[in-house]
């Protein structure tokens, strides 16, 4: 993957765009594996012409890495073997939970900022890292209410990138979110991230819901604010991949690719002609 990539999610709701539209051509795409394991059929071809196509990385959903529960063996014997099959060099998560006592919550649910939870959320990671045979990536996500904190979510994350030996995959739209919803700085949270240990970076739309409200949601445009969060974000790191993320309200193709464009302007005007380590 070059080290300057702009991808974007491959959804079904706009499946055609990636094999059809020539004036489409995003770097990679990105996909939540569970998702496309056991597909069979139709979807099954389209997916293998698009990953023909271009580099792949996913990013799970059910997981669960905060979850007080066994890891789910099962799925994770699937995972593993639909990551060799596609040949998915990058597999990223949310940090969170998703499941308590094996009921599915179906939301990504906020790990509390302790300690033991560290722990805990570490041991499971070197357990998936392991099992895997490669680097699990972690996202810090939204969230809309802290938990028993007893530290900050900077310390949170950090604390657990650097002992389970996992990368980080920043959104940068969280961030805003968070910082928004929370009264946080958002550059001296980006300040405080082991952005050494960044795999690849996020960037999404929201929805405001009231004036001391916003809710990630990957169904609006990127607002301008979260582009110059991600300007100072890309100033401060390597370079690594981007991906642009739109779940739903799926606009015209050309809004996307403005989109895309505006991405790779900010990048190549911070990376152009820097190596990436």
């Amino acid at each position: 993957m070059k080290t300057n990539s702009i991808g974007i999610g491959f959804r079904k709701d706009f499946a055609d765009e990636f094999i059809d539209n020539s004036n489409f051509s995003p770097d990679f795409v990105e996909f939540a594996p569970e998702n496309w394991v056991d597909m069979g059929g139709y979807w099954k071809k389209i997916l293998d012409k698009v990953t023909e196509k271009y580099p792949a990385i996913c990013h799970g959903l059910s997981l669960s890495i905060g979850s007080a529960e066994d890891l789910d063996m099962v799925f994770l014997k699937k995972l593993k073997k639909f990551l060799d099959q596609y040949n998915i060099e990058i597999y990223s998560e949310h940090l969170s939970y998703t499941k308590a006592e094996n009921a599915h919550l179906f939301d990504l649910l906020p790990i509390p900022f302790r300690e033991d939870a560290v722990k805990h959320v570490v041991n499971r990671i070197k357990k998936v890292q392991d099992f895997l045979e490669r680097p699990l990536v972690i996202e810090n996500v939204s969230y809309y209410t802290p938990v028993a904190a007893e530290m900050s979510e900077e310390e949170f994350i950090t604390n657990i990138v650097n002992e389970s030996g996992c990368k980080m995959l920043l959104d940068v739209n969280n961030v805003y979110v968070n910082a928004f919803n929370h009264n946080y700085d958002t550059k001296a949270f980006i300040d405080s991230m082991p952005l050494d240990k960044i795999a690849y970076l996020h960037m999404a739309g929201h929805t405001k819901v009231s004036d001391d409200l916003i809710i990630d949601t990957h169904g609006q445009a990127i607002i301008d604010p979260v582009y110059d969060l991600f300007d100072y974000t890309v100033s401060k790191i390597n370079p690594v991949p981007v991906l642009l993320e739109r779940d739903f309200n799926i606009p015209e193709t050309n809004e996307l690719i403005t989109e895309m464009s505006r991405l790779k302007e900010i990048t190549t005007k911070h990376w152009e002609g820097v190596k990436c380590f």
